[in-house]
């Protein structure tokens, strides 16, 4: 098992900091009572208040759903700081925060969930059920944290879109950026409006199709395992293969 966190002791304010660097769990935590154990053991013993360090591509969506859990039930105030990338799984992470912060040159990215299925035609449609149950409950938490409509965070996931700070900001993903003299004012949200008049912002905020960015998720997704072997006719392997 490859711990994929690390706490340490800030000499300077004497406080508790959780670093997250990499992937959240090369492999997943379905099946696996050790890692998340020793997650649970190791934030209980934290007194006071939390500040998380997140700079992560995303990874295995069950551990990200008991990560978040985890921090929300924190009896002390959590900070996160998205210092580099909180994309896929990570960006539900973030959610977590009693205040999420984000620095001027990080990024944010959201997405649908994805995972891998062989069979025959039922054994795919079960498959699609559970994704879509995957969305829903991922969608919570971004609800919960920015307060946009269910439909707009459907679509922006569909969208596959990237934030930039500010972008974050103005969407209620984060509280605030990091590093600024004073917090930035939240811009009051519009009245929704149809889809075509949002279209230009969402294509400005949507890179997914670019050559560079494709290079960029090939390196992220490079450790992803590859399925060989019998058709998958039981729910457990298939949630086994599930990413976000």
């Amino acid at each position: 098992m490859k711990k994929f966190w690390n706490f340490i002791q800030n000499e300077d304010t004497s406080e508790t900091e959780l670093l997250f660097n990499g992937p959240i769990s090369e492999d997943t935590w379905w099946g696996d009572e050790v890692t998340p154990a020793l997650f649970r053991d190791e934030l209980s013993k934290v007194s006071g208040n939390l500040t998380v360090w997140l700079n992560s591509p995303g990874g295995d969506v069950f551990a990200a759903s008991q990560i978040y859990s985890m921090l929300k039930n924190h009896k002390g105030k959590v900070t996160v700081k998205i210092d580099g990338i909180a994309a896929s799984a990570a960006s539900v992470v973030a959610m977590a925060g009693d205040e999420t912060l984000i620095a001027p040159t990080a990024l944010m990215m959201i997405h649908d969930p994805s995972t891998c299925a062989m069979g025959n035609k039922a054994d795919m449609e079960k498959a699609i059920i559970l994704l879509d149950e995957v969305k829903e409950s991922i969608i919570n938490a971004y609800e919960t944290k920015s307060h946009l409509s269910r439909n707009k965070i459907a679509k922006l996931m569909s969208d596959e879109t990237w934030l930039n700070a500010k972008k974050a900001h103005e969407m209620g993903f984060v509280d605030g950026i990091l590093f600024a003299k004073k917090k930035m004012p939240v811009v009051p949200k519009e009245e929704e409006q149809d889809e075509e008049e949002k279209e230009d912002t969402l294509t400005a905020m949507t890179y997914s199709k670019s050559k560079n960015l494709s290079a960029f998720l090939s390196k992220v997704s490079a450790s992803a395992e590859s399925v060989t072997g019998t058709p998958i006719d039981q729910l457990e392997k298939r949630l086994a293969l599930l990413k976000y």
